[in-house]
């Protein structure tokens, strides 16, 4: 699928997502985002390779904008939230005096804020290469949980360029019972998504980046 930036509110959005299932008939009628694959690594690898491009042609975008699911036990299912901060659960280098979820040698806090122009509930979110479910939520210091938006983070910082992210809650109370347990809710989140999206002509007109 092609990519490019969107003008809204005088800004140019890169919109980023995971994969297909996320990007509902809402949002396709809004905007071509870029779609990096599942999990970390190939959120980074997408990140970073298509700002890459988009910085050789002088064409680097003045907002990056992640946005799919999540899943949370403390959050509603169904609800839209706008992410605060977002942290990554799979590093830990302790044992190296280094605090968990920083990267070591690398200038980053463990929570790494994101910009919130919209009026919408704040959530910490917490990355990882693992589908989290049941009891282990109680391990992990965040309100939801995802498997791309600190690689894309850590992409867009690279570059300078400001992050927002949104999410949905897909999943989370009790245990997941395979894929279908997450793509339940899908359509739901991708119309309550488009509408958070529309409100972000307004909020960009009067944000400083």
């Amino acid at each position: 699928m092609s990519f490019g930036c969107e003008s809204i509110g005088g800004r140019r959005v890169l919109f980023v997502m995971a994969v297909e299932a996320e990007y509902g008939p809402h949002l396709r009628a809004r905007f071509s985002p870029l779609l990096t694959g599942v999990g970390p690594i190939e959120a980074a690898l997408a990140t970073g390779m298509a700002l890459q491009d988009l910085a050789r042609q002088h064409a680097l975008p003045d907002l990056v904008l992640c946005l799919g699911s999540a899943g949370s036990r403390i959050c509603p299912l169904g609800d839209i939230f706008q992410i605060a901060s977002v942290s990554w659960r799979d590093m830990d280098a302790s044992r190296l005096g280094f605090a968990k979820g920083v990267t070591p040698f690398i200038d980053h806090p463990a929570d790494v804020p994101l910009v919130t122009p919209l009026a919408l509930p704040l959530a910490r979110l917490s990355t990882g290469a693992n589908v989290v479910g049941g009891d282990d939520y109680a391990a992990i210091d965040a309100d939801m949980v995802d498997m791309e938006t600190f690689a894309v983070a850590r992409a867009s910082a690279r570059f300078d360029v400001p992050l927002m992210g949104l999410r949905g809650v897909s999943d989370g109370p009790g245990e997941l019972d395979h894929i279908h347990s997450w793509m339940e809710l899908l359509g739901l989140i991708d119309e309550r998504l488009a509408a958070a999206v529309d409100q972000l002509e307004p909020a960009l007109n009067d944000w400083q980046s």
